[in-house]
């Protein structure tokens, strides 16, 4: 008689190791200690919004565990910084490590050169034949990097804001200057993880370009507006909604943004046997799209002496020109378009779902600010612009399979409605929603 024995698969929980309970253990400490030394400044809302951080934080390290590594040495350094400090601002020009390192201009300073010097490494990857894994690894490494000082000049600015005054401290994600740094790491950390899970990191020279031209206009923007200033809050802004409905909607615009990268590698791909130059659409696409900032912003070079901009074309001309010139090399060391188009229809979902809920948050947020839900205010009909492509994308693809080309195209033109969503209401516009004018 044979006895079968079945063997059930393992539950989620029983695949935790000690380094994950070691994880939730710290973060629930954190929590702890958080609120119980800073419950009084806390409204309800926000106290409920700390309790559920705790296990959505949990979750997200166990479900990808480089994040526990990540979120550790964030909580380490801006802790050190904090007591650095010892309550004096002034304490930044004397301290070495705050005034090279850790206090918040210094730590985005380092994440903008650290970003520009990972995208070098990701590109001369394409091009360095047998060593191009090891420079493309050394990409990898800097862009990690790069996020960890991002996300801590995001915590030490939150508490530099605080010591200015009661009144001022606040959330960093409250005018171009700071969304600009959360857009800039919440699109590379959504790129890592696509990296981690799909075994490739030939795409992190096209994602990584969006992130540099964001970190470009970073660098002017702080050039010309004195933009790292911590200033109080309008009146508008003084609301926990904020919290939920900024981060949420720039989780969409960085992983839409993504997507259009993925979408133009796609394209290359695709046209990298073409040999009339005219048909090379996407890189002259490309290459018109970064040199038009300059154009963009002619009424404002003469502020930053003209050079910067200039700078920047003359840059923008070069990558055009080394894509043209290296497409056949490029293509060669991309992924399956399979794989190119499941991270292009994946980050699209992620995007798609989180700007739901932004545009969500939005109109409850706006309803209490200012007593309707939707106004039509250039920004809310510019939001809905985007939600409504995205959704027409989305739906072309689970019902009529729409794959390819077409659907590549489509991604990458949606990243021109996304930049004018983000950035061009601003520039052009004016109504509620600006908070954040150049």
């Amino acid at each position: 008689m044979t006895t079968t024995t079945l063997t059930l698969n393992d539950s989620w929980l029983s695949r935790r190791n000690a380094l994950d309970w070691v994880f939730a253990l710290l973060v629930l400490a954190g929590a702890v200690f958080a609120f119980s030394r800073y419950h009084g400044a806390m409204d309800y809302y926000e106290q409920t919004i700390l309790v559920a951080a705790v296990p959505a934080a949990v979750w997200l390290g166990w479900f990808w565990r480089p994040l526990r590594v990540l979120a550790i040495v964030v909580a380490a350094a801006a802790l050190l910084a904090i007591a650095s400090y010892q309550g004096d601002l002034a304490r930044a020009d004397s301290v070495f490590w705050l005034k090279y390192f850790l206090s918040s201009q210094s730590a985005i300073l380092w994440m903008s050169m650290l970003f520009f010097m990972s995208t070098i490494f990701y590109w001369i990857g394409f091009f360095s034949g047998r060593q191009g894994d090891a420079m493309d690894l050394i990409g990898s490494r800097l862009a990690w990097a790069a996020v960890t000082m991002a996300l801590i000049g995001t915590m030490v600015r939150w508490y530099e804001s605080h010591q200015l005054g009661p009144d001022i401290g606040h959330i960093p994600v409250s005018n171009l200057y700071e969304v600009f740094v959360l857009f800039c790491w919440l699109t590379a950390t959504f790129y890592l993880y696509f990296e981690w899970r799909y075994r490739t990191r030939a795409l992190g020279a096209f994602v990584m370009l969006v992130v540099s031209a964001a970190v470009g206009f970073l660098l002017w923007y702080t050039l010309v507006r004195d933009a790292h200033e911590i200033q109080p809050l309008v009146p508008a802004l003084q609301s926990w909604w904020m919290k939920l409905h900024v981060p949420a909607n720039f989780i969409g615009y960085g992983t839409f943004s993504l997507a259009a990268m993925v979408a133009f590698a796609y394209l290359i791909k695709e046209q990298a046997a073409e040999t009339r130059w005219y048909k090379l659409t996407p890189i002259w696409l490309l290459g018109v799209a970064l040199c038009f900032v300059p154009v963009a912003f002619r009424q404002r070079v003469q502020e930053a002496g003209g050079s910067y901009w200039v700078g920047y074309a003359a840059i923008s001309a070069l990558i055009a020109a080394g894509i043209l010139m290296g497409r056949k090399r490029i293509a060669a060391r991309l992924p399956a378009n399979e794989v190119l188009d499941d991270v292009m229809y994946k980050s699209i979902t992620v995007g798609f779902a989180f700007f739901t809920i932004a545009t969500v948050l939005g109109a409850l947020w706006a309803a209490d600010a200012w007593g309707g839900y939707w106004s039509w205010d250039p920004k809310e009909t510019w939001a809905l612009i985007v939600w409504l492509n995205y959704a027409a994308w989305l739906h072309m693809r689970l019902v009529k399979g729409l794959r390819g080309t077409v659907a590549a195209w489509w991604a990458l033109g949606g990243l021109a409605v996304t930049t004018f969503a983000f950035l061009g209401v601003n520039m052009f516009l004016s109504g509620l929603h600006s908070y954040g004018t150049l």
